[in-house]
C-alpha cells in the first residue's frame, strides 16, 4: 500500500477536442491537426493557468504508439516546442498501452513525492486517425501479447472484449446484459452531449438505447459486440499539473481551484497469460483495492468514478470490480440508474471513452482532468452535484486486456 509522505495537488487541467468520426469538423479525406498541434494546445493551456513555464520543474508525457501512428518518437523533446521556458527542463515519455496517460500521472506523482520536483507538467496524447481502421487495429494489438495476433480477430481488441461479453452472457444471461450495455451507451452519449470537447457532442440520435440494441453481426465485426459497444478512434490531448504544497504556494492558486490526490493503486498482469476468468477484471479489482487502501476510504465515500469503458462490457465489469455490484449484477446496477449522472454513483460524467473519446495515450490524463473539473465546479453543463459526505473521485485507466491498471483517488479540497 502506498502512503504519501507529502500532500499532492492537481490543477490547471485542459482537454483538447477529441477529434474523430462524430465530430462535425472531422473529415477523413481532409488534412487534420498533427500530434505537435495537440501537445502544444494542451500544454500551453495548462501553463497559462499555472503562471507559465517558470513554475514547472519537470515534464512527463504519456503516449502509446506515436512511432507507428505518426512516425514520431522522442516525444519528451516536444516540451520546449510548447514554450521556450521549458527548454532544459527534465522531461520523460512513458508508455503502457491505453494506460499510458495514467502512468504519466503516476510518474509525476512519484517525482513530486521523491522531492526532485515541486511541479510537474503532465500531458497525455494520441493521434490515431492517421491510418485506416483495420490497420489501426493491427497497431492497437500491440497493447496485448502480439504472439496471439495471428490467431486473433482482425479487430483484435474488440474481439478480446467480445469474448468477455460472450462469457458473461453464458454465465449470467444475455438479454438483460445486452440491455445493460445499451443503457451504458445511452448514459455515455447523454453525458457527452453536455461536454463541448467530447467526440459525441454533436450526436442527435433520439432513441439511443434502441440503436445500441442493434444485433452484433459477426460477419462484418465481432461475435458479441456491435460498433456502439465500442469506443471510437480518437485524436486528442489532455494536460494537468501535479504539484506539492510548496509548488502550489509558488503558483499562487487557491485551494478551491485544486484537487488533492490522496490514493494510488497500480497493478500489472502477465501479458502472455489469458485472464483467469473472462467475466472479471481482476487487475482492475487489485488496483482499485490498493488505491482505496492508500486513500483510507471506502467506496461509499466516492462521489464519482471515471472508468475505462473502452467497451460497454468493460464498463459493466468495472462496476463489479470496484465493488458497487455483485458479480453478475453489473447490468442490473446500471439499468437501475445508479451510474447515471444523477444516480447513486455517477460514472464518466463527460461521456467516458465511448462518449468523450479514447485517444489512447491521453485517456488517463483526461479522466484526471474531468475529476478536477467536477470537484472544483468547473465542468460547465456537465457539472454534477458533489455531496459533502462524498468528496472523493476515482479514476481507473486500463492498458490492454486488463493487463496494466492505474487507479487514483482524488479529494475535493473546497472548504478545507
Amino acid at each position: 500500500m502506498i502512503k504519501f509522505r507529502r500532500k499532492l495537488f492537481m490543477t490547471g487541467g485542459y482537454n483538447t477536442i477529441s477529434l474523430g468520426t462524430g465530430r462535425r469538423e472531422f473529415h477523413p479525406k481532409k488534412p487534420r491537426p498533427e500530434i505537435d498541434h495537440y501537445i502544444k494546445e494542451a500544454g500551453a493551456a495548462t501553463l497559462k493557468q499555472i503562471g507559465g513555464a517558470a513554475n514547472v520543474d519537470e515534464c512527463v508525457i504519456g503516449n502509446f504508439m506515436a512511432a507507428r501512428f505518426n512516425k514520431q518518437g522522442n516525444l519528451a523533446g516536444f516540451f520546449p516546442m510548447i514554450d521556450d521556458g521549458l527548454k532544459w527542463k527534465p522531461a520523460v515519455r512513458v508508455e503502457g498501452a491505453c494506460a499510458s496517460g495514467g502512468l504519466a500521472l503516476v510518474t509525476a506523482i512519484k517525482t513530486v513525492l521523491a522531492e526532485t520536483a515541486e511541479s510537474v507538467l503532465t500531458i497525455g496524447v494520441e493521434v490515431q486517425n492517421s491510418v485506416k481502421a483495420i490497420y489501426g487495429a493491427d497497431i492497437l494489438a500491440l497493447a496485448g501479447w502480439f504472439n496471439e495476433r495471428k490467431n486473433g480477430h482482425a479487430y483484435f481488441f474488440p474481439g478480446k472484449f467480445a469474448d468477455r461479453a460472450g462469457a458473461y452472457f453464458e454465465k449470467y444471461g444475455r438479454d438483460n446484459t445486452r440491455k445493460g450495455f445499451a443503457r451504458w451507451y445511452r448514459n455515455a452519449i447523454e453525458n457527452a452531449r453536455l461536454c463541448p470537447t467530447a467526440q459525441e457532442y454533436h450526436n442527435t440520435v433520439q432513441d439511443l438505447e434502441a440503436l445500441a440494441m442493434t444485433e452484433p453481426n459477426p460477419k462484418v465485426f465481432v461475435d458479441h459486440l456491435n460498433v456502439f459497444d465500442c469506443s471510437k478512434v480518437s485524436d486528442g490531448a489532455s494536460a494537468i499539473a501535479i504539484v506539492s504544497e510548496q509548488g502550489l504556494e509558488k503558483i499562487g492558486i487557491p485551494k478551491n481551484e485544486v484537487v488533492e490526490i490522496v490514493g494510488l493503486g497500480q497493478a500489472e498482469y502477465d501479458i502472455g497469460s489469458p485472464p483467469a476468468d473472462l467475466t472479471r477484471l481482476e487487475t482492475t479489482e487489485t488496483a482499485v483495492k490498493k488505491a482505496l487502501a492508500s486513500a483510507e476510504i471506502s467506496i461509499d465515500q466516492l462521489g464519482m468514478v471515471e472508468c475505462h469503458d473502452c467497451f460497454t462490457i468493460a464498463g459493466i465489469l468495472a462496476t463489479e470490480a470496484i465493488g458497487f455490484a455483485e458479480k453478475g449484477k453489473g447490468p442490473d446496477f446500471v439499468l437501475a440508474g445508479h451510474t447515471a449522472r444523477s444516480g447513486k454513483i455517477p460514472f464518466n460524467t463527460t461521456g467516458g471513452l465511448i462518449g468523450w473519446g479514447h485517444p489512447t495515450g491521453a485517456t488517463g490524463v483526461h479522466q484526471a482532468v474531468t475529476i478536477w473539473e467536477q470537484l472544483t465546479g468547473k465542468a460547465g453543463d456537465a457539472q454534477i452535484e458533489i455531496k459533502k459526505d462524498r468528496p472523493y473521485g476515482l479514476s481507473i485507466n486500463m492498458g490492454g486486456d486488463d493487463k496494466t491498471v492505474v487507479a487514483i483517488v482524488y479529494r475535493n479540497t473546497q472548504g478545507n
